[in-house]
């Protein structure tokens, strides 16, 4: 794929592009020689994998060498279906199917590493999918069990595991709301899959003095946390404020409050939110936005009222975003107006000539594939505060939308100020 093909400000396809492809594409090169070139048996995909480990894994914060030597080894291509595996070493979610994605690299790092998995471990997993996560563990821990509700992807993932080996992982179609009583108690439960509070039997199986990593929230404002059994009962602290797919089944049917998808709304655009006093986000997190990097919110000349965020970059294609899901449905929404307020100081591009600054909106269909983008912003140098904004075709088949904002691989500084997303009527 050439450069010129995935230039962001042209991107009009269904191949759920990643925001910035380019800079993807020149951070993680799929192939390292030609196929041709290879020798037998080679894996075309070993370059792209160390790559990723070390520019979106490594570099992001996690330690731990057994999960990093496990990331360079698990074939993230066999677990995501072929028209997207070109994409498998991208830092980003991808649709399977079944309006189910696989999560992205560095999340699947990142959890494995914060539940310290340990050779004697027995571990619950709630929300196959592909089967990635599972294979991440298995060759750190004694046990998998993993549920996955949806039968064609439970059968699916169970065949690839089969198939590539992983001995120890045991895979069982049901609703992960249940757990898996006879084979409890577990030593530790990853949950990939977000209810809107944790579900009893999970607590009712974790051992006393295990540890269960779970999204809980909103359908689109969630906070990861990692929990402890205590003489019977989870404590808790907050993770990181997070976006996974709903948990279906009983937990979906029992949801008190829901998406509204005829009316988007951007929360917390202009930064204004008081910052909670109870535990339901970690210290230092912006409230309403997530995955965080190299951010931070500021107070004092701000574009409006009285705060703004900055993104700052010293690396050429180093991330610096946030990003936020909303509900849309383009059978209800026919246009919204996109719009924000930007500064830059001494911003250049990246690698490519569109790694700028911007405002992002990317629609998805109901499986999570990617449909359109549309990008506000691509600044460069230095301005003072500006206004942008631009009215927006939402594609009938959307379902949802994800607006992000960042430097996107650009060096300097960029504010933004005033994020929304409003419905045209």
């Amino acid at each position: 794929m050439s450069a010129s093909s995935v230039r962001l400000a042209t991107v009009r396809s269904t191949t759920a592009l990643p925001v910035r492809a380019a800079v993807c594409l020149v951070l993680l090169t799929l192939v390292a020689t030609p196929a041709a070139a290879q020798e037998p048996g080679a894996d075309p995909y070993a370059a792209a994998r160390q790559r990723l480990v070390e520019t979106r894994i490594e570099s992001a914060g996690v330690t731990n060498p057994r999960v990093l030597r496990v990331m360079r080894q698990t074939p993230r291509h066999e677990f995501v279906p072929e028209n997207v595996r070109p994409q498998a070493y991208f830092d980003m979610a991808l649709p399977i199917g079944d309006a189910q994605t696989i999560s992205s690299p560095f999340i699947v790092a990142w959890m494995t590493e914060t539940i310290d998995p340990q050779p004697t471990d027995r571990v619950l997993e709630i929300g196959t999918g592909s089967g990635y996560q599972a294979a991440v563990l298995s060759p750190l821990v004694k046990d998998v069990y993993t549920i996955e509700i949806v039968p064609s992807l439970g059968r699916r993932a169970q065949q690839t595991l089969e198939r590539l080996g992983y001995e120890n992982v045991q895979v069982r179609v049901g609703d992960g709301f249940l757990g898996w009583p006879e084979a409890a108690p577990f030593d530790k439960i990853i949950v990939t899959c977000s209810p809107e509070n944790v579900p009893q039997p999970l607590v009712d199986q974790l051992r006393e003095g295990g540890q269960m990593l779970i999204p809980v929230g909103e359908r689109f404002q969630q906070t990861l946390y990692l929990k402890t059994k205590v003489n019977g009962e989870l404590v808790g602290v907050p993770l990181q404020p997070t976006l996974f797919v709903p948990m279906t089944g009983k937990a979906e049917a029992t949801r008190q409050r829901l998406p509204d998808p005829a009316n988007p709304t951007v929360v917390n655009g202009d930064f204004e939110m008081p910052l909670p006093t109870d535990d339901s986000l970690p210290k230092g997190a912006i409230p309403g936005w997530y995955y965080e990097r190299q951010v931070k919110l500021l107070r004092g000349d701000a574009y409006a009222g009285e705060n703004f965020v900055r993104f700052q970059n010293e690396t050429p294609e180093l991330a610096s975003n946030l990003l936020q899901g909303l509900p849309l449905d383009g059978r209800l929404v026919t246009s919204v107006r996109l719009s924000g307020a930007l500064r830059t100081d001494d911003v250049k591009p990246g690698l490519y000539p569109d790694s700028l600054p911007a405002i992002v909106l990317s629609f998805y269909d109901d499986q999570r594939r990617q449909i359109d983008m549309v990008v506000l912003g691509s600044t460069r140098g230095t301005r003072s505060w500006r206004s942008i904004s631009r009215l927006i075709r939402v594609p009938p088949q959307a379902r949802e939308a994800i607006v992000r904002v960042g430097l996107f691989g650009a060096t300097g500084t960029a504010d933004f100020d005033s994020i929304r997303v409003e419905a045209v009527r």
